[in-house]
Parts: structure tokens; sequence; C-alpha cells
């Protein structure tokens, strides 16, 4: 996963994300992700953050859903970790959402560690997660960074594991789907060649040392740095924080100035780079399915878990890479790709 990231994880994600997004980034996200993504300075951009989403908010946001169904607001915020893929998914959510009667906004925020308060505190709705490192992100945050890992590659445990935590801190996880992304680790062809690389196990074995382009989260993600180096004993000298699978970290791979790349294994553009991804042989990246977690007061509803599990059981990974390169390489919005999308599969 970000990515995911899978990333909002460790990253994730990044997907990436970590556990922590994209796949979040990882995939942050990450790590997605999030696969999809840790910022140093949590405090003041938390507190940025909240100020931000009162303001757009407005009246809005305490609207009252007069149906009696869904979640107890008339308007959602969606929220969005700064990557492609968690772009594309929270338009996707806020189409499903607005076809169900809701009032959505997608709110853009940078990381995991600055969504998932918001989320917690009601300023934001609705998040696309990543099982996996959405699970660890909690684990961690209620046990410590060294706590025994609940994730694994088991995507029902893992989704289990997640509901244990999210339940006492007000979230609830929906239902989760087949789409699954991963962090992964990415090298120029050059720099895969010259060193004989195929895996992170021989990357690990060539003591070569890699600064790695990804979000800064990265730094402290178990499935980004640290995971690097202790299942693989890369030695890594640095984070150049351009972000999950961006243009900007993928660029700097294959210009020489960094060696390694965080990005998810739904990214579509590698080879518009050169790049080449290294397999993940020890399996560091868990079960980053893609799964919905709402504000359990305010979205968690029968009404909101039906949109989104149409969407849910719909979407699928080769869906999603689709998705991501339609935005990254043919430079698409990812609005007009989620709208487009949604109209195809009938869910709008």
């Amino acid at each position: 996963m970000m990515t995911h990231s899978h990333a909002s994880r460790t990253a994730r994600h990044p997907r990436h994300t970590a556990p922590a997004g994209r796949r979040t980034p990882g995939r942050g996200t990450p790590g997605r992700g999030t696969p999809g993504r840790r910022a140093l300075a949590v405090g003041g951009a938390v507190t940025a953050l909240a100020l931000s989403l009162a303001a757009c908010g407005g009246k809005d946001l305490e609207a009252k859903d007069s149906s009696g169904s869904g979640g107890g607001k008339g308007s959602l915020v969606v929220g969005s970790a700064g990557f492609t893929e968690s772009q594309i998914l929270s338009e996707l959510y806020s189409g499903v959402l607005s076809k169900a009667g809701y009032k959505t906004t997608v709110k853009k925020v940078k990381n995991r560690e600055l969504y998932e308060p918001e989320l917690e505190k009601g300023r934001i709705d609705v998040v696309p997660e990543y099982a996996a490192t959405m699970a660890e992100f909690l684990n961690a945050k209620k046990n410590g960074p060294k706590a025994k890992p609940v994730a694994s590659s088991d995507a029902d445990k893992t989704v289990e594991a997640l509901r244990k935590l999210a339940d006492p801190r007000g979230l609830e996880v929906l239902e989760a789907g087949e789409a699954v992304d991963q962090n992964a680790f990415a090298v120029s062809k050059e720099y895969a060649k010259k060193h004989h690389l195929k895996t992170l196990s021989d990357l690990g074995k060539s003591k070569q040392s890699v600064t790695i382009a990804a979000g800064d989260e990265c730094e402290t993600r178990p499935f980004c740095r640290p995971g690097l180096e202790k299942t693989y004993g890369i030695d890594v000298k640095g984070i150049d924080p351009k972000g999950v699978g961006t243009s900007q970290s993928k660029q700097a791979v294959k210009d020489g100035k960094d060696q390694l790349v965080l990005t998810t294994t739904t990214d579509a553009t590698l080879d518009q780079f050169d790049l080449v991804l290294l397999e993940d042989d020890k399996k560091l990246q868990n079960a980053d399915n893609i799964v919905p977690v709402v504000n359990a007061k305010d979205a968690g509803g029968k009404k909101v878990a039906e949109a989104l599990g149409k969407l849910t059981r719909t979407l699928t990974t080769k869906d999603l890479t689709e998705l991501n390169r339609k935005v990254d390489q043919e430079r698409q919005k990812p609005a007009d790709v989620a709208e487009e999308y949604l109209k195809s599969k009938g869910l709008v």
C-alpha cells in the first residue's frame, strides 16, 4: 500500500502508512497508507486544521438529517489524505453519499496523523482507510510505538482488530472491500540492474545507503523506514519529504537524487519514470484492504453504510489502479475520474 502511507498509507497508505495509508500515505497512507504520512509538527497543524474545518463547515456541519436515517448530519465532510488514490476514493465516497441525499464536502488533509483526531472529534465524518495501516496506527496510539502488531495478511482478522481499536474512540469501521493497496518501494531500472536488485532483501544485502522519497511520516511509520531497517537491514540515510508516490518523488529517484521511492502496489505510472518495484519478499506489508471509517455519532447510521457498501462491493484493485492511472498519467482531475466511474457502474 499508501503510497498507503496506502499513504496516507505508511505513508498508506505511505496506502500507505504505516501502520501507519496510502496506503497513509501511508497507504498512509503510506503507507497508502494511511497507503498514503506523519507530520512532525502535529500539534500546531491540528489546531490550524480544526480552525479551517470549523470555518469551512459553517452551519452545514451542524445541520441535522431530518429523515432520521443515516448519520446525525445532513452534511458530511469526507477526509482525503495528500496522495492521488486517497483523493480519488474521497471523491467516490462523496459521490455515493451525495446520491444518498447528503450534502458533502471533500477536505484534503496532509496525513493520518492530522485527520484521524479530526475524525474522532466529528470535524471530519468519513475517510477512506486501509485496514492494516489504520489498525496499527490506532494500536500504536493506544499501546505505544512498540506495541505487538494486531494486523496481518488475513483481511478478516485485521478488520476485526481494527474495529476493537476504533470503537472506543467513537469510530465505526464499515464493510471492507476486496480492493487492496499496499505500500511498495521502487528503484530506477538502472539502479536495480547495477546492484542486481529484485527484492527488498537484495537491497539490504547490497549494503547500499539509500534516501527514500516519501512523506515525512516515513521516518516513524513501522511499515516504512523502521520496517525496512529492521526487517530487511536496509541502510536508510534519510527521508526526502516529497510525498507518497508523487511525480516529484518518482522523478527524484529517476534522476538519481534519491534511490528508493515509497509508492503503492496500485501505482500505474512507474514505467513512465523507468522505475521498478522491489518485491516485499518478507511480507512487511499487511492486509491493506480499502475500508470506510466514519465518526459513529455523526455518520454511523444505516443510510451511510448502505451507500458506501454499494461502492465497496463494486470497487476492485484493478479498478483502483486504472483510476490512479487516469489521474497520474492522463492528468485528469480526481473528481472527474470518480464521477465517470460511478456513472459507469450505475452508482449515481
